[in-house]
């Protein structure tokens, strides 16, 4: 009979733990916010950052989203979420699960970057602890997504109701009442009003309809312009008539080259010279009257065709 409390003990030792030490594991998921347009609105990032929150929600294959942890939003725009390890086998997540930014009044915000910049995924594995990290980052405007430094009720709520202020009866006027009972007053009706008519002001007769507006004469068609005339070339000048060129004066001929007393074959040779050069001198006499005549004759021709 000792033996069976004994072993109950043992087994509850056991399942104890069991309890504390059987699944030690740590889900974390860690991203960044980004505010899209805090430059331009002249807004600081930690005071578009301050209160917001973000939740990771998970889907199961047959089942809807459900909320597996919550965090807040650091002044970097940084943020670490724990969530249940029981969504985490062999690894690797069983379920599907997204980041979603809450503003300051948990309000869900837009996403700017679509659906799978939000989407959970495997980091790292570190003694135990899986890490995961959000595809991208959760883009937001503070103008859809007001933070804590923006939202009025969030910085100056309402007073709280105050609970109402008991009623303390007086002991003096406990049985107050009048004394005295009159009777109700009864008042004559009223007599009926009596409106005076309206006067109604008639109407004017109708107009008689305009008569139907008169169509426009076409335009009278246009007559066609006569072409331009081409302008007369203007009147040739006539043409200067050349400078006459002096004649060159004739050459004086060459003296005889003194007598020798030479033999036949030099005699010969002198008079071969002295008939070359006369031969020469009358063809460039000729050449040159031959064209003074032919220079006359044609100027002559250019002056009667001009007329």
């Amino acid at each position: 009979m000792r033996i069976l409390p004994l072993l109950c003990f043992w087994v509850s030792l056991v399942f104890a733990a069991s309890l504390c030490y059987g699944d030690d594991k740590t889900v974390e998921v860690v991203g960044f916010g980004e505010c899209a347009d805090c430059e331009q609105s002249n807004i600081k990032t930690k005071h578009a950052f301050s209160g917001l929150q973000v939740t990771i929600d998970c889907k199961p294959e047959n089942g809807h989203f459900k909320t597996r942890g919550v965090g807040k939003l650091d002044e970097e725009g940084k943020f670490k979420v724990s969530v249940h390890h029981k969504i985490v086998k062999d690894g690797q997540l069983n379920e599907e699960c997204y980041a979603q930014l809450h503003s300051a009044s948990a309000a869900p915000c837009p996403t700017h970057n679509g659906l799978e910049s939000s989407k959970v995924i495997f980091k790292s594995k570190a003694n135990g602890k899986y890490t995961f990290e959000v595809a991208g980052k959760l883009k937001f405007s503070p103008v859809t997504c007001t933070s804590a430094f923006l939202w009025p009720h969030y910085k100056y709520p309402p007073p709280p109701k105050l609970p109402p202020l008991p009623k303390f009866p007086h002991p003096n006027f406990k049985n107050f009442g009048h004394p005295f009972h009159f009777p109700p007053k009864v008042f004559p009706p009223l007599p009926p009003k009596v409106f005076p008519p309206i006067y109604k002001k008639p109407l004017p007769p109708p107009k008689e309809p305009l008569p139907p507006p008169k169509k426009p004469l076409p335009p009278p068609p246009k007559e066609p312009l006569p072409p331009p005339k081409e302008p007369l070339p203007p009147p040739k000048k006539p043409l200067p008539p050349p400078p006459k060129k002096p004649l060159p004066p004739p050459k004086e001929p060459l003296p005889p080259p003194p007598k020798k007393p030479l033999h036949l074959h030099h005699h010969l040779r002198s008079l071969f010279h002295h008939l070359r050069n006369h031969f020469l001198h009358l063809r460039n006499h000729f050449l040159h009257h031959l064209r003074n005549h032919i220079i006359n004759l044609f100027l002559h021709s250019q002056r009667f065709l001009h007329f």
